[in-house]
């Protein structure tokens, strides 16, 4: 079981902007924040998420669960207009399972972000 995930980014500020925006529809927002560098961001104020200023590595693909396929599409509006570019608009996914509905964002230093949501119609 994982307990949090943490990412180097290349530009703090843009991703921290980019993640507030793009997780709001998730329920997330900023729980904590240290020296202006690293970010933790979570939801019911456990943060489970970080990002970091510093050498951003190959790209990574985070997926977050909702239990909604509305939120999927909330998701991916809030993603695109936080700045993120899209990879896979909402939609079924078939090949993964019959219900798996999921939305594909890249993150300011190319990260596939996904909102996947496994409850049928």
């Amino acid at each position: 079981m994982l307990d949090h995930l943490g990412l180097s980014v290349s530009d703090y500020r843009k991703s921290k902007s980019f993640f507030e925006g793009a997780l709001a529809p998730l329920g997330y927002a900023l729980v904590m924040e240290f020296g202006g560098t690293t970010a933790g961001l979570g939801a019911a104020g456990k943060p489970d998420f970080w990002i970091s200023q510093g050498k951003a590595g190959g790209p990574v693909h985070v997926a977050f669960s909702t239990s909604s396929r509305a939120t999927v599409d909330a998701f991916y509006k809030a993603a695109l207009a936080a700045g993120g570019r899209d990879n896979g608009r909402p939609g079924l996914r078939p090949e993964y399972h019959p219900s798996y509905y999921g939305a594909f964002v890249l993150d300011p230093d190319g990260n596939n972000v996904e909102a996947v949501c496994h409850q049928p119609a």
